[in-house]
């Protein structure tokens, strides 16, 4: 049904990347590798590459990119990525697209498409502070286009499971996410436009048009 397969989803925060990508593991069974988890895994399990990323955060450092990229690429070599897999989140800067473009070829895989999911300042910023968690299993949801079903209380907790939304959704916090976003990965746009896989998504719509594009597009 797809034949792009191997996927880098790109977008602000709040554009809707993890939400899809949610959305297309089932129709298309392939992995969706977020940095974080794998850096909880590495860091977890306590892998030569999980002990020096370790050593970086709590020595107060960034985790070198050439580091982060090596993560990735570890992930990439296991036996579910053989299929395809969806990149969320990384690449984060044009150093890191560098880095992966040479691991990706030393590894033999190829990127089959770069999704760019865009959306307008103003609807991130309405998106980014609508966001509300459960309090004992932490699932996310969002007030204007993924609200719980029953006002207050998580889907999976029910009553036991209180909604409350985090200090760091304030207005203040999600500005400063948007503004490091256009500073560091903005940028990655104009490096992918001129790919040939590129694939670019109005996301101001409705999340079933949205989707319906983003299949007809990875065809």
């Amino acid at each position: 049904m797809f034949s792009k397969k191997n996927l880098v989803f790109l977008g602000p925060p709040g554009a809707g990347k993890g939400t899809f990508a949610k959305m297309l593991v089932k129709d298309l069974p392939v992995p969706h590798i977020s940095t974080g988890d794998i850096f909880r895994h590495e860091i977890k399990n306590e892998t030569p590459l999980g002990l020096k990323a370790k050593e970086c955060v709590e020595s107060g450092q960034l985790v070198p990119d050439e580091l982060v990229t090596d993560m990735v690429v570890s992930r990439l070599g296991q036996d579910d990525c053989d299929n395809g897999f969806i990149l969320d989140g990384f690449p984060r800067t044009l150093n890191q697209a560098d880095l992966l473009k040479v691991a990706l070829v030393e590894s033999g895989k190829v990127l089959d498409a770069i999704v760019s999911f865009e959306c307008g300042e103003e609807a991130l910023l309405e998106r980014l502070t609508a966001r509300i968690m459960c309090r004992k299993c932490g699932t996310s949801y969002n007030k204007l286009f993924a609200a719980p079903k029953v006002e207050g209380q998580c889907d999976d907790c029910g009553p036991e499971g209180e909604i409350y939304q985090r200090k760091d959704d304030s207005l203040e916090t999600a500005t400063d996410r948007l503004k490091v976003y256009n500073e560091q990965t903005a940028p990655l746009v104009d490096f992918y436009k001129d790919s040939g896989f590129f694939i670019a998504l109005a996301c101001e719509r409705g999340m079933d048009e949205i989707y319906v594009d983003l299949k007809d597009a990875l065809k």
